[in-house]
């Protein structure tokens, strides 16, 4: 009987043990603060640019630590050419482009029929007349051949400027949509040549003249500023520009490109890399 009630004592004290232990340790559990979770970082957003070489290439890597700082991730397609980066574009293997200017977006999306956009206007790139046979426009010999770009855009650029020049005149009234047909006068019986514009610079050695855009005569070793014998001036039309898909200019990512291509820091870039061969739009536009 003693044995029985000394082990009904055990058991209760054992009992209530076990039931402070129980009720320390939820009060342990509910006074320590509940773990919290770092906050995820979101990924950065990742967009392709199709470029030429230069100087479109070169705004784009100084453009791309500033925007990697706003979560986005700039990768650069270079091309060589003037028709792959908008097809590439209208395929949706780029996200934008960066080479070209307004006219020639217009002019080949309209024989192609694709449907893109400017967003943003960022500089200006004076084509001009250049010649490893002449020192001035009067020198180009009679009977020469001048060479100009070949697509529609900027074959009736080239012939405005030669006009300018004073080497041609064109039909009242056609301005920057001329064609060699529109010649009217040719006092120097100069034969026109149309090439593809990435050869103009390679083909220089081999003609009287060649009407070059900037960004071709960058990468030929010509220096606008210097070598062109005939340029045209700051009030150009032809302001090279961003461009994208039609209904993707909202996007997020998009418009802060953009926003840095049209920015103070970019403005300064060109002035001080370029000294002058190549014009800030914004500069222009204000």
């Amino acid at each position: 009987m003693k044995f029985r009630g000394f082990l009904t004592v055990v058991l209760l004290a054992l009992t209530a043990v076990f039931v402070i232990a129980g009720c320390s340790k939820k009060k342990e559990e509910e006074a320590a603060p509940a773990e919290t979770k770092a906050p995820e970082t979101a990924a950065p957003v990742v967009i392709k640019v199709g470029a030429t070489p230069v100087p479109h290439a070169e705004i784009l890597e100084f453009v791309k630590p500033i925007l990697a700082k706003e979560g986005v991730t700039l990768e650069i397609i270079q091309f060589t050419d003037y028709v792959q980066p908008n097809l590439a574009l209208d395929k949706g293997e780029l996200d934008a482009n960066y080479f070209q200017h307004t006219p020639y977006l217009e002019s080949f999306s309209k024989d192609n029929k694709l449907s893109l956009k400017a967003t943003a206007k960022v500089h200006i790139e004076p084509i001009g007349v250049y010649s490893k046979k002449a020192k001035t426009i009067a020198e180009i010999g009679e009977v020469g051949v001048v060479a100009i770009p070949n697509d529609p855009s900027n074959a009736g650029r080239a012939l405005a400027l030669l006009e300018k020049a004073g080497l041609i005149k064109l039909k009242e009234g056609v301005g920057i949509s001329g064609t060699v047909q529109d010649v009217v006068e040719n006092p120097k019986k100069l034969k026109l040549k149309t090439l593809d514009a990435a050869q103009l610079p390679r083909a220089l050695a081999d003609v009287a003249a060649a009407v070059i855009n900037t960004n071709y005569a960058l990468e030929g070793g010509l220096n606008p500023s210097k070598d062109a014998l005939f340029i045209e001036n700051s009030d150009s039309p032809y302001a090279n520009i961003l461009v994208v898909k039609a209904g993707r200019e909202n996007e997020e990512a998009l418009k802060k490109l953009a926003d840095v291509l049209v920015s103070e820091d970019v403005t300064k870039f060109i002035v001080d890399k370029y000294k002058g061969a190549i014009l800030p739009a914004q500069l222009l536009l204000q």
